[in-house]
């Protein structure tokens, strides 16, 4: 069968299948007690059904099912994701601690370590192929997994955002997965999350019925570490090393605003805060849905210039490099980072709007 049929294919048959689960699925979320009640810091004012990752999760198993991707390493994958979802089950459940939420995305990235999937050899520029011998891979293949695992959890805070801000990257991945160094099966594997989390998309987009809750969001971002590691790191270019951080910049960079934030504001790094990019721009005045078109949009961006990244000389690298840099300059100023929360950037902006509005 042709590739290209494979993966359309694979795509309705995941979008389907998570359209579907999440009917029953919000059933179970109602019986089982797995429901997400309005608080001060919350946004949403309705009881909601979370659990909604399991019909992700359901929806990318039957895509993987039929398309079966020739991957060394899918079944230590798949186990993995199978001990991230339960771990996030639990929490959905129970709200464990997170020292017990953490332990089993050690365990699940263990798994894979284990299994011989590590990030072992990687591409800095100006320095040129960089080779990580243990423990030094181990480590930060570790780190990598924990990190990206806990960025989608943490952008996870409006209705559709961390699934579309996951299904953009995963985009980005599967279009340079094919352009630079043909790789068929992680483009398989981005397809088959890109459907189901559109087809859960149709209930979670702003007015959600129904959220992913740590079960979806935990395993998205073990989805989209895996695949990093895979599809990107392994990918032999001059910037091997960059392109994942540019692709995934929106809750990679968010996450590092924030541990930044509770760092100079003498709070403890794993408290909860309203500063997340979403929340800010939520406050500048902006709509819940109009804040995560926003968002897309950046996510859109970093993908576009991850590619173009990749593709390019080193001259016209080096321009996209101002660009990006220019860009989380302006995300460190809405989380509050720089300036001690000042935004001299933005007001610049916001000035000149206002005049050409007066005139």
């Amino acid at each position: 069968m042709n590739i290209y049929l494979e993966m359309t294919i694979a795509i309705i048959l995941s979008m389907a299948v998570s359209y579907l689960l999440v009917f029953p699925v919000m059933k179970l979320a109602v019986k089982w007690k797995m429901m997400d009640y309005p608080e001060l810091r919350k946004i949403h004012k309705e009881i909601t059904p979370r659990m909604g990752g399991l019909a992700i999760f359901g929806g990318a198993t039957a895509g993987i099912l039929f398309i079966r991707p020739e991957l060394p390493y899918i079944i230590p994958i798949y186990i993995g994701a199978t001990i991230i979802v339960v771990t996030g089950l639990l929490d959905d459940r129970f709200q464990i601690r997170p020292i017990m939420k953490l332990g089993g995305q050690v365990l699940a990235a263990a798994v894979l370590i284990f299994s011989g999937l590590k990030i072992d050899v990687m591409s800095i520029p100006f320095v040129g192929m960089v080779s990580l011998n243990e423990p030094i891979s181990i480590i930060f293949t570790f780190l990598w997994i924990i990190g990206i695992t806990n960025a989608i959890n943490l952008i996870d805070g409006l209705d559709g955002l961390a699934a579309g801000v996951s299904t953009i990257s995963l985009i980005s991945i599967a279009v340079m997965a094919l352009a630079i160094e043909p790789q068929v099966a992680i483009v398989y594997l981005c397809v088959v999350l890109i459907g189901s989390n559109i087809g859960f998309l149709f209930h979670n987009f702003y007015p959600a019925k129904i959220y992913m809750g740590d079960t979806g969001s935990l395993f998205l971002g073990y989805s989209m570490a895996v695949i990093s590691m895979v599809g990107l790191f392994k990918n032999v270019t001059l910037f091997s090393f960059i392109i994942p951080i540019i692709v995934l910049a929106i809750p990679v960079f968010d996450t590092l605003f924030s541990i930044l934030r509770r760092i100079i504001n003498k709070q403890k790094i794993m408290m909860p805060d309203n500063k997340h990019i979403h929340y800010q721009i939520l406050a500048a005045g902006f709509s819940h849905r109009t804040t995560v078109l926003i968002i897309y949009g950046f996510s859109a961006l970093f993908g576009f210039l991850a590619l173009l990244f990749s593709l390019t000389s080193f001259g016209v690298s080096l321009i996209i490099t101002f660009v990006l840099l220019f860009l989380l300059h302006l995300f460190a100023e809405m989380t509050g980072v720089v300036y001690r929360g000042k935004r001299p950037v933005i007001n610049l902006f916001s000035k000149g709007q206002k005049k050409r509005d007066e005139s």
